[in-house]
């Protein structure tokens, strides 16, 4: 069996972040709600898009953004995700190839486009966020680069992406190339929606034993467990999966290894501006932590310096040297 050569490759949705400068009244025009977070269709994103002013277009979604910390952080890594052979498919690419993440998912016919997020900031900070999911649903099986699965040594999986059938499939296929290479799958739950959704589905990978590290949150690991008891609802994943790990955003983070736990403080921030993406950094710092054979608890330390760098400004990527950061910390 050959040696990864990679850290990771993640599999999620591809999703260009699009923000923009709007006043009260283009929120209001629009008719959507200030600051909230919204799906919308084909003609309602393309509408939207071509009225936005002029703005920071970049590669997001969540596994996504995994990947770029983890590259941040001196990691190797690959993505696949789908986009649209369209002109934001292009922003994908570029953009994510360009922070050093390897990514050659061929591209679709640009109906329906890639996916993308419209988010218009106001001039007291607030995000409203319109969320198409376009070509990012319908990754088929067949666009698994299965030499690029077994070059990496974690295989990280999101949520989100297990709604649509399409990409469903697509995902176990790779937890059984990945598998049947001798890697390790990682799972993060995403969003308690996710679970409600596909309760039986996530408890049957776990129960299965494909899942070696599971990332979720508070509210995420209550209702898997179908519980509002934190401690018993940790207890009960933590004896299923080899290691668990749950933030708890001001409350720090634990993880559970072997039956063993570990826990950190957050870390402090001056100002918090923005927590997107905070979850999607706690988890590049870990991974990477564990990639460089650092122990648990500074996996963990790791993790929450990625998360309270991202959440002190707009966006889900960093903007501050992470390795300078950790290195300050822990060395």
């Amino acid at each position: 069996m050959s040696e990864p050569t990679l850290d990771i490759v993640a599999i999620g949705n591809a999703i260009v972040d699009v923000i923009a400068q709007a006043d009260d009244a283009f929120i209001t025009a629009e008719g959507i709600a200030k600051g909230s977070m919204r799906l919308v269709d084909t003609e309602t994103a393309k509408g939207l898009y071509a009225r936005m002013a002029p703005g920071i277009e970049a590669s997001g979604g969540s596994a996504a953004n995994t990947a770029a910390g983890i590259a941040a952080l001196g990691g190797k890594c690959g993505f696949i995700g789908q986009v649209a052979a369209d002109q934001l498919g292009e922003v994908f690419a570029h953009d994510i190839r360009a922070l050093g993440v390897h990514f050659a998912t061929p591209a679709r016919p640009s109906n329906p486009p890639t996916a993308r997020c419209l988010i218009l900031v106001t001039p007291d900070a607030q995000r409203t966020m319109n969320t198409f999911l376009g070509a990012s649903q319908y990754l088929p099986a067949s666009a698994l680069d299965h030499d690029l699965i077994r070059s990496g040594a974690i295989l990280y999986l999101e949520g989100y992406l297990w709604d649509p059938e399409e990409p469903r499939e697509a995902m176990r296929e790779a937890i059984a190339v990945a598998r049947d290479a001798g890697r390790k799958i990682a799972f993060t739950l995403s969003d308690a929606f996710c679970i409600e959704r596909h309760r039986g589905d996530f408890n049957a990978l776990i129960d299965e034993g494909l899942i070696d590290i599971l990332f979720a949150n508070e509210a995420e690991i209550a209702s898997l467990n179908r519980t509002s008891d934190f401690e018993a609802a940790v207890a009960a994943t933590a004896a299923k999966v080899p290691l668990l790990v749950v933030t708890r955003s001001e409350r720090g983070a634990i993880a559970v290894h072997h039956g063993i736990r570990y826990s950190v403080p957050a870390e402090p921030v001056a100002k918090v501006i923005d927590t997107t993406g905070a979850g999607d950094l706690f988890a590049a710092g870990f991974l990477a932590g564990q990639a460089q054979g650092r122990d648990v608890t500074a996996s963990l330390t790791m993790g929450a310096i990625a998360a309270a760098e991202v959440i002190s400004h707009y966006g889900a990527r960093p903007e501050t040297d992470l390795k300078a950061l950790i290195a300050k910390r822990l060395g």
